[in-house]
């Protein structure tokens, strides 16, 4: 699944890019260049979150509606910008669960799979990933 994280650059007279993530505390970055801050905060973004996963600590949803962040003082002359980050590609790690699932929801979850040629764990996490997301409103 696919997050965007917004994140704050500020840039003073003499310094590097600074970036900020309001959504992740303690994760911030910095870059001689715009793109290298960006690089660089896309690289402390996916470490934090990888450690969090290592920890068996959720992934902070990323905010959606950020004009609020905006407004906060120490944001105050930053430069927003979104950060793509895939979550599949963070923690390979899995564990092998037993769930109890109504027959013909099964069937149907195996008839989508093979038609899109997945697999049925890929599936059922993909779409408990989205259906949290959605429900916690990427707040």
């Amino acid at each position: 699944m696919k997050l965007y994280y917004p994140v704050a650059i500020h840039k003073d007279e003499h310094s590097d890019y600074g970036v900020t993530v309001p959504d992740i505390p303690g994760c911030f970055s910095a870059g001689a260049t715009l793109e290298e801050a960006l690089r660089e905060v896309k690289e402390a973004i996916e470490c934090h979150l990888e450690g969090l996963l290592l920890d068996g600590e959720d992934i902070p949803s990323p905010t959606r509606d950020y004009a609020h962040l905006i407004k906060r003082s120490e944001y105050e002359d930053g430069i927003w910008h979104l950060i793509e980050i895939d979550t599949g590609k963070l923690d390979t790690k899995t564990r092998r669960i037993n769930i109890t699932i109504p027959e013909h929801i099964l069937t149907r979850v195996d008839r989508y799979v093979k038609q899109r040629h997945g697999n049925r764990s890929g599936f059922l996490a993909q779409a408990a990933e989205a259906f949290i997301e959605q429900q916690e409103g990427g707040a």
